[in-house]
């Protein structure tokens, strides 16, 4: 039954002892699915069934993103839209270096919590959504967390916010107002024009856009960007304004490991020129998504006196090994020309059945490849598919794993 047809009271008793018992259960079943459901629908109502069982549900999706997730509450759009619990501490460290600040701060659009809950563990915290359902879970979340003393819910349209009355505020616009996905602050909910006004009561925050986001044009020169990334993959750009701002005009990428610890930070101008080498090198490098998506790879390139392989593609090039969690290190074993045929000859005689395959630069795609190269055999190698001074290349390569010691900034 849709969940729609829940009213919210419904949800209300989700979050008690009642359904906590019935959500034990479901978490430890052995029996099927529709069983268990059978079973359920004998006391319960069919919107309280489908709400047990989707919160089973999600629960077991959430772990990726939250190590009590056995114990919280979600919507499909809350999880996907929230803040994993590791980025969320490491940007609410930047709050509680609001040291002269005694007001507390606030959440906006908070949903089901992720965010919020990193907030409340530094200092007092009032999220607001209005979506009586977040708010709801996200007051569930924050008993779970035990942070529920340092918290206050508000259900409210954000354009009704006293936002003066804060020390600094985090926002986390809908990027789905309509249904459709959008990487537009414009076209998000709140729109730029009502984020603006909010800066204007309250200078000091901090907005989570899209990874791909354009952040608007007027922002550029007064606020620090920076694109977080966590366990190779970049999770999101966040705009900081005021005395959030470390450096302002600047951008930054930040690199998490997969417990959220501080790996490396990358600062610079965007789109720094890179020189391209006139032929490969003995190493290939590949900067982290965060990177790329900051377009830091030139500011990262002469920081290490690194090439492009050509012009346009990111790839590095390099006489060195070099141990950085910005930069995928690879070992250049071969150099052929783009033709599968004579790429597939070179793998079986090198008897390689394990490979990774990456591309830049050209229109071969990597799961097509792998079955037009019949791979067989005990070694594993690492494909590259790119240019080299303007040519289809096929670059074959092991990758170099560095030491686990991290480098970090303290910009």
């Amino acid at each position: 039954m849709p969940t729609r047809s829940a009213e919210l009271a419904d949800y209300e008793w989700l979050t008690g002892s009642e359904a906590a018992a019935l959500l034990a259960e479901l978490a430890g079943r052995e029996e099927p699915l529709h069983s268990a459901a059978a079973r359920l629908r004998r006391k319960l109502s069919a919107a309280r069934v489908h709400l047990l069982l989707e919160q089973a549900e999600l629960r077991e999706r959430a772990v990726a993103k939250f190590e009590r997730a056995a114990e919280m509450f979600f919507t499909r759009l809350g999880l996907e839209q929230a803040t994993d619990q590791w980025v969320a501490a490491y940007k609410a460290r930047r709050f509680a270096d609001l040291v002269s600040e005694t007001r507390p701060v606030a959440d906006l659009c908070c949903g089901i919590g992720g965010d919020l809950l990193a907030l409340a563990a530094e200092r007092p915290t009032t999220g607001v959504d209005r979506d009586p359902i977040a708010a709801c879970f996200a007051a569930a979340n924050a008993r779970v967390a035990g942070v529920s003393d340092h918290v206050s819910l508000e259900t409210s349209e954000i354009d009704r916010l006293e936002a003066g009355v804060f020390a600094a505020w985090h926002i986390d616009p809908d990027r789905r107002p309509s249904g459709n996905r959008t990487t537009a602050l414009e076209w998000s909910s709140p729109s730029a024009d009502a984020v603006e006004r909010l800066l204007v009561a309250s200078p000091n925050a901090a907005v989570k856009l899209a990874p791909a986001a354009d952040a608007p044009a007027g922002w550029a020169g007064r606020c620090e960007l920076e694109w977080i990334g966590r366990d190779r993959q970049c999770r999101q750009l966040v705009a900081w304004h005021g005395a959030l701002a470390r450096v302002p005009g600047r951008r930054r990428a930040t690199l998490l490991s997969q417990d959220g610890s501080l790996m490396r930070t990358v600062v610079g101008v965007p789109n720094q020129p890179l020189s391209f080498a006139p032929q490969l090198d003995r190493y290939v490098f590949e900067p982290e998504p965060a990177v790329l998506a900051a377009q830091l790879a030139g500011a990262l390139a002469a920081e290490h006196g690194l090439s492009a392989v050509s012009a346009g593609i990111a790839y590095l090039t390099g006489p060195s090994a070099i141990a950085d969690p910005a930069l995928a290190c690879f070992e250049v074993d071969d150099v052929l020309p783009l033709d599968l045929r004579q790429v597939a000859a070179h793998l079986r005689e090198r008897k390689i059945g394990r490979l990774e395959i990456k591309k830049r630069g050209v229109e071969h795609e990597p799961a097509t490849v792998r079955k037009q190269l019949h791979l067989a055999g005990d070694h594993g190698a690492t494909l590259f598919l790119t240019k080299l001074n303007g040519k289809h290349a096929a670059i074959l390569a092991r990758r170099i794993e560095p030491p686990l010691a991290a480098l970090t900034s303290d910009l």
